[in-house]
């Protein structure tokens, strides 16, 4: 069942993300999406580190579920940082603008690590989870320190 859930809603959120940048009428709407999309991200992440800490029983299938969905979000908030979307209740830093190819280059090694976790869910092994789960959540922290404000 769950499989099927993410059949039909991967395209979907996929088809969503390419006009992204054209759905936002007014900036504040691009800054809700992303940090919508941060949030759900958020969510699974921590339902796989649970499970890599110890904290909850590891589940191979809902640790392979939980990295899929990760992994379908991963794409989608960048198209959210276009120009003038630096306003509102915003929690990037001015640099995510001012140096954009080193935050494209931060937002790309995220995306190739979740590739990673994602590959490593797959293969049912606590200790592949724990690795590429460590390394995903340094790109993201190396983004976060870079780009987020505190």
């Amino acid at each position: 069942m769950k499989r099927l859930i993410l059949a039909c809603v991967a395209p979907l959120c996929l088809m969503m993300a390419m006009p992204a940048a054209a759905q936002f009428q007014k900036p504040e709407q691009a800054v809700k999406y992303r940090k919508s999309v941060f949030t759900v991200t958020s969510q699974h992440m921590s339902r796989l580190r649970a499970m890599a800490e110890g904290k909850a029983p590891f589940d191979p299938k809902l640790a392979e579920a939980n990295a899929n969905l990760v992994a379908m979000l991963a794409p989608l908030p960048w198209s959210a940082f276009g120009e003038g979307t630096n306003v509102g209740n915003t929690d990037a830093k001015p640099e995510v603008w001012s140096q954009g190819d080193k935050f494209k280059q931060a937002s790309q090694a995220y995306q190739d690590e979740v590739v990673k976790l994602q590959a490593a869910a797959k293969t049912g092994n606590l200790d592949q989870l724990k690795a590429a789960l460590g390394a995903t959540g340094k790109s993201c922290k190396a983004c976060h320190d870079s780009f987020k404000k505190d």
